[in-house]
């Protein structure tokens, strides 16, 4: 079990601390968005710096909330080769950065093809190799899928939210069948991750903080897809969220 002590006290962030949050939370993210579109820019932008921009970012964004964080469960070795998909929870935005924080390897997000047009943010990403998946149409949802299958053969590990959105009140929601497509069709090891108590911290449609909030990340046995097909999708789903509901405790985040 490892333990990122980053706050002593749980506490309702005030207001104006809670609007301090949001503002600098922004500066510092696009102060990271820039960094990496001028290291872009000059040819001198490769994977562990993005990796080093992404843990650093993290976990400046989790001393401003000031979460403590513990991380319970056997990692898997990212580097042995094979093609992987973390699967996690997903209750607040700040899901994200726990996980860079908390799990080693370069990991990416595979992100909504809508984030890709947010100012500064849109084209750091891309900059950065986070993939996009755009299943409206099929000759490009190719195009995405062979850049993601070769994204991850080249080491990257990728984050998704099989639940799709954030859940409002921390219990697992239905899941979306875009990230089983692109484990099964990529062949890819899945890593359950459910994240504990993080809903609170900047709830989903909510500006309400809370600081200090205790967050317990929690890695599940690894589900390989290998010489699965279409046919075993409702069972790979199904496994995926029994095991993040066994790793929730009771089937809720909170």
């Amino acid at each position: 079990m490892k333990r990122l002590n980053l706050s002593p006290l749980t506490e309702s962030a005030t207001l104006l601390r809670g609007i301090g949050v949001l503002l600098g939370s922004v500066a510092l993210t696009a102060i990271y968005s820039l960094l990496i579109l001028l290291r872009a820019l000059f040819g001198r932008l490769n994977r562990p710096i993005v990796d080093n921009y992404c843990r650093e970012w993290s976990a400046t964004l989790l001393k401003l909330v000031r979460a403590n964080l513990t991380v319970r469960g056997a990692v898997p070795d990212f580097g042995d080769g094979r093609r992987y998909i973390i699967m996690s929870t997903h209750a607040s935005h700040y899901d994200i950065p726990v996980s860079f924080v908390s799990l080693p390897g370069s990991i990416r997000m595979l992100a909504k093809k809508e984030l890709f047009r947010i100012p500064l943010l849109g084209p750091a990403m891309r900059a950065a190799e986070f993939p996009a998946i755009d299943r409206s149409d099929r000759a490009r949802a190719l195009r995405d899928l062979a850049t993601a299958r070769a994204m991850m053969e080249s080491g990257i590990v990728l984050w998704a939210a099989p639940e799709g959105t954030r859940s409002a009140d921390g219990k697992l929601l239905p899941f979306k069948k875009g990230c089983f497509h692109l484990a099964l069709d990529t062949e890819a090891v899945i890593v359950p991750v459910a994240i504990r108590g993080i809903s609170p911290v900047l709830p989903a449609r909510s500006l309400r903080i809370k600081l200090g909030q205790p967050v317990d990340v929690r890695v599940g046995a690894p589900i390989n897809t290998a010489g699965k097909g279409k046919d075993d999708l409702e069972q790979v789903m199904a496994q995926v969220r029994a095991s993040l509901e066994q790793l929730l405790g009771d089937g809720e985040a909170e």
